[in-house]
């Protein structure tokens, strides 16, 4: 099971951190993921001055966007849910 952990705070909120989480929850079961991946909120993750933070495991990352989530859940979120 692969943990991902997408900021809500205020700061990642208006930078579009919601829409980046609806789209990783659209994916994970358009993909049949939903035992791989399980998909949270968090509170500030204190990387406010980056952009949008989101952890994937114990890996954080930094200046996503709405328009990248899709991208990014495919190059760094399925890879690690097909190995679990």
């Amino acid at each position: 099971m692969v943990t991902v952990l997408v900021c809500l705070g205020s700061s990642c909120y208006v930078r579009g951190s919601e829409q980046i989480a609806a789209t990783f929850e659209q994916l994970i079961e358009k993909e049949g993921l939903q035992n791989q991946v399980d998909l949270r909120g968090s509170l500030c993750m204190e990387h406010c001055a980056m952009g949008v933070s989101v952890r994937v495991g114990e890996r954080v990352y930094h200046q996503l966007s709405p328009e990248g989530a899709d991208k990014f859940f495919y190059n760094e979120i399925v890879p690690l849910a097909r190995e679990s």
